[in-house]
C-alpha cells in the first residue's frame, strides 16, 4: 500500500572531496560559507510542533483583527495535520505501514480520502509529517547565526546542543515512542525513499541560506549529509541495545570530527 498519492532528491555530496580542496586551498564551498550572511537580529525559530500554543504566549500588543483570523486559521490547520498524522502513525505502528490503506486512515480521522490528500499529497507523508517542520532547521540556524559566527560553526554548536537534549533528529534518543517510530522509519524502504525527498527540500533551503548558486548547493549538500549519517549511526547503536546515555560521549567525538572534515574543505583557513 505504499507510494498511495493523490496524483500520480537527494544529493548527498562528497566531504572527501571537499577535504581535498581545502587541502589545496580554499574551496569553492568554502566562498559560499563565507559569503552566507549572518542575520543576528532573526534567531532560529522553533519548530511548529515544538512551539508552546498561542494562548500561552504574551505579545507585545493585540494582533490586528485580521491578523488573528489568519492565525487562528492557519492554528486550525496545523492542529488538523498533527490529528491525522498522529492517527496514522499509531495505525502504522500497531499493524506496519504497508498494511495499513489511506482510506482506513482517511475513516479513522472521519474525513474523505480526497480531503485527506488535500493534507498529504502522498501516504508516506503522514508518517513524515513530524520532519515538515524541521526541513528548513539548518537554513534557519545558519539565518540566525550570532554575528562573526561561520555557518559552520553555527551548525556545529546546534547539533551538540541537540545531542545534550537528546533530540530525536540527532539520532541520540532511546525513548520508547521514538525508538518505535524510527524502526518503522528506517524498516519501511518506502518511508526512507520519501525522507531522502524531505532531505533534499532541506539541502535547497540551506544552499539558497548560503547565499545560492552551484558552490552552496554543494556546500548544502555535504552538511545535510554529514548530519544524516551521524544521527544514522546514533541511531543504529541504540537500536543495537545502547543507551543514549552510553553513545553520547562517542556522539560527541564523531560530531567534533566530522564538522573538523566539514570545515577543513569548506571554510577558508582561520575561520571557526
Amino acid at each position: 500500500m505504499s507510494g498511495e498519492k493523490a496524483d500520480g532528491g537527494n544529493g548527498n555530496g562528497s566531504v572527501a572531496g571537499a577535504v581535498e580542496e581545502g587541502r589545496a586551498g580554499v574551496s569553492a564551498p568554502a566562498q559560499a560559507l563565507a559569503r552566507a550572511p549572518a542575520q543576528a537580529q532573526a534567531p532560529a525559530q522553533v519548530p511548529a510542533s515544538a512551539q508552546a500554543p498561542a494562548s500561552a504566549q504574551a505579545p507585545a500588543q493585540a494582533p490586528a483583527p485580521a491578523q488573528a483570523r489568519v492565525s487562528l486559521r492557519e492554528r486550525k490547520k496545523q492542529l488538523t495535520y498533527r490529528a491525522i498524522s498522529d492517527a496514522a502513525v499509531a495505525m502504522f505502528l500497531e499493524r506496519g505501514f504497508d498494511k495499513v490503506s489511506v482510506a482506513e486512515v482517511a475513516a479513522a480521522a472521519d474525513i474523505s480520502k480526497p480531503t485527506l490528500f488535500r493534507y498529504f499529497p502522498a501516504k508516506e507523508d503522514l508518517a513524515l509529517h513530524r520532519f515538515a517542520d524541521r526541513e528548513d532547521e539548518a537554513a534557519r540556524v545558519v539565518g540566525g547565526r550570532a554575528p562573526g559566527a561561520s555557518p559552520l560553526e553555527a551548525l556545529r554548536r546546534h547539533f551538540l546542543a541537540g545531542l545534550d537534549r537528546r533530540d530525536p533528529a540527532t539520532g541520540l534518543c532511546d525513548a520508547p515512542q521514538v525508538l518505535a517510530f524510527h524502526r518503522l522509519l528506517y524498516g519501511t524502504p518506502s518511508l526512507v525513499a520519501r525522507l531522502y525527498a524531505y532531505q533534499g527540500r532541506s539541502e535547497a533551503v540551506l544552499a539558497r541560506a548560503l547565499g545560492g548558486g552551484v558552490t552552496a548547493r554543494l556546500a548544502a549538500g555535504q552538511i545535510i549529509a554529514v548530519l544524516r549519517v551521524l544521527a544514522e549511526e546514533n541511531w543504529r547503536r541504540i537500536d543495537a541495545g545502547e543507551s543514549a546515555d552510553r553513545v553520547y560521549a562517542g556522539a560527541v567525538q564523531a560530531a567534533e570530527e566530522a564538522f573538523v572534515q566539514l570545515r577543513s574543505g569548506l571554510e577558508p583557513e582561520g575561520r571557526g
